[in-house]
């Protein structure tokens, strides 16, 4: 317990250096953003192309999921690292201190493998949401209605996400919810007709 109580306090401090929780904040809403919308359109090629396996939606949808996981984890840790080291070089300067090894460095590393992390997680945990129905097929009279929840999900997940982006901007809950819904909206109709 005291184990947890010092990492809690540790990261808390980290956080209050190295300002970690609004940008993964941010990290998260963008990307769980993307992982729906990308998973949206995997679910309307597969759709429109007719196809009625849902173990071929489902590695599909795994593959692009675990792409975009490790894109996000990948490019997220390089750039946050880049990023974050240029400011303690920058700082380190200005204070005629080498930062590294002091809390400021420490909290500036463990800021980049967390703001990865959520880069990396959000939109793959998102991506699998959408695709739960497709791991219980067999409960659905037909694969159109797994299409149809999932493609359901989706879009409550875009919802949720506004409902959340909202709360963060101390703004109508509910415009924030119809604007993100009004994307997946968009996504699906234009991948209508593009399949047609």
């Amino acid at each position: 317990m005291n184990l947890l109580r010092s990492m809690v306090q540790r990261i808390l401090e980290y956080d209050s250096l190295a300002n970690i929780g609004e940008i993964a904040r941010r990290y998260f809403a963008m990307n769980a953003f993307d992982g729906v919308l990308t998973i949206i359109g995997v679910l309307m090629g597969n759709l429109t192309a007719g196809v009625d396996n849902p173990k071929i939606v489902v590695s599909t949808g795994l593959a692009t999921s675990v792409a975009m996981g490790v894109s996000g984890l990948w490019g997220a840790y390089l750039t946050e690292t880049a990023e974050r080291k240029r400011g303690l070089v920058e700082l380190s300067s200005q204070t005629l201190t080498d930062l590294n090894d002091t809390r400021i460095g420490r909290a500036s590393r463990v800021a980049a493998v967390v703001v990865a992390l959520v880069d990396g997680l959000s939109p793959f945990l998102a991506a699998m949401l959408v695709l739960t129905p497709f791991f219980a097929f067999g409960i659905f009279p037909s694969i159109t209605w797994v299409y149809y929840t999932s493609l359901g999900m989706a879009l409550l997940t875009l919802f949720a996400l506004g409902l959340f982006l909202g709360h963060i901007s101390h703004e109508n809950l509910i415009l924030y919810g119809a604007k993100t819904i009004i994307a997946g909206v968009v996504s699906i109709i234009i991948s209508l007709l593009l399949g047609e």
